[in-house]
């Protein structure tokens, strides 16, 4: 067999990578994309690598997105994120990619979807996997985005231009509720191991929110400690399982998807050394370490961090109770592997908990366009 070619192009956002393509050049089902998806990205590779194919062998680096017209009356594009496991042939159209978000604004622009005058411009997209609107701002010169600029984000090297996004009511995106239980608190019983304490919150992404000490950790561990303790990360699979029964995610834990929910150990702020060996003191506001795929993130998967932002500004939920308290306004400084990061979020109470919007910047870089093979 001969190798076959698509028009496809490979961004950086955030820190997250992934192959963009446009709508107009794949099929539009999920049972013709999938086969296609998986062939460019190499999976599945048994050695956990992806040699053949453009992932890079971990979660954050196995992604694609399908950009295309627009289906709703407040926005400009659609965008469609798939995440696609490593070692084996399955793909998860069930949640956003928030690092990725950050692409969608100048690839339009930069493919001719959406024309705006030089300066600040503001794209706004509908994601499809979740039936959210996000908004996101940065400069255009010449008709195409700025890339260069002086921002960086931890676990990224060097500074670029800032892409603000804020995510438009951002309650509800997966299960339709903010508070998926309508508890801040909810109880998980796991045989063998007794009772855990919970806060599942759905904001960008549902996420199931634990304290980091109720599986004797600190919260500050690196990813490679947590990774190599296979105890622990079975135990975190079962726990986030069953919160994805609980949360209406899957009727049978076998049945819930690899991507959603998320789980993120929480911790009040500490001192902590990032990946890169820097050290950072305990000024931030909340810290976490967060599973992703069944692997442990090197940094935050921007969705489920912006659902702890969200998660911090709710009364009575984990992450509240353990953050450092601060102004309504302020931005909530998240603790992580690579270092700090800082994250909006408009909540209020309502009648119930209502979230109107959560924030933060990123940086975005096209690293190749062209055509990918998904054959031979």
């Amino acid at each position: 067999m001969t190798q076959a070619w698509i028009p496809a192009s490979f961004w950086r956002g955030g820190t997250s990578k992934g192959v963009f393509f446009h709508a107009r050049d794949l099929p539009t089902s999920r049972a013709e994309i999938d086969p296609i998806v998986l062939a460019v990205l190499g999976t599945p590779d048994p050695y956990g690598r992806q040699l053949n194919g453009m992932g890079g062998g971990i979660s954050s680096l196995s992604k694609a997105v399908i950009i295309g017209p627009s289906t709703h009356p407040d926005a400009h594009v659609d965008y469609t994120f798939i995440q696609v496991a490593v070692d084996r042939p399955m793909t998860d159209w069930s949640g956003n990619c928030g690092n990725l978000s950050s692409v969608v604004g100048p690839y339009a622009i930069d493919e001719g979807l959406v024309k705006v005058e030089d300066g600040e411009a503001t794209v706004r997209f509908h994601q499809t996997n979740t039936k959210k609107i996000i908004h996101a701002r940065f400069r255009v010169e010449n008709g195409r985005a700025v890339v260069a600029g002086d921002m960086d984000i931890p676990g990224v090297a060097g500074t670029a231009a800032p892409v603000r996004l804020d995510f438009v009511n951002p309650g509800g995106a997966t299960t339709g509720k903010l508070l998926p239980t309508g508890n801040v608190l909810d109880t998980i019983m796991i045989e063998g191991h007794g009772a855990f304490v919970a806060s599942m919150i759905d904001a960008s992404h549902p996420t199931v929110f634990v304290r980091a000490s109720d599986f004797g950790l600190t919260g500050i561990e690196s990813p490679d400690a947590i990774e190599a303790d296979d105890r622990l990360m079975a135990l975190l699979d079962v726990v986030r399982r069953r919160a994805g029964v609980i949360m209406g995610l899957g009727e049978t834990p076998e049945s819930v998807e690899l991507m959603s929910p998320r789980i993120a150990m929480v911790a009040a702020p500490q001192a902590f050394t990032a990946i890169d060996k820097s050290l950072f003191d305990d000024r931030h506001d909340i810290a976490t370490r967060m599973i992703s795929m069944e692997k442990p993130h090197r940094a935050v998967p921007l969705a489920s961090a912006l659902c702890l932002a969200v998660a911090c500004r709710i009364e009575g939920t984990l992450p509240n109770q353990l953050a450092r308290k601060s102004d309504p306004g302020a931005p909530i400084r998240v603790g992580n592997p690579s270092g700090v990061l800082a994250f909006g979020a408009d909540v209020r109470h309502d009648g119930g908990w209502v979230a109107d919007s959560a924030g933060v910047y990123r940086t975005a870089r096209c690293l190749m366009k062209g055509a990918v093979s998904v054959g031979g």
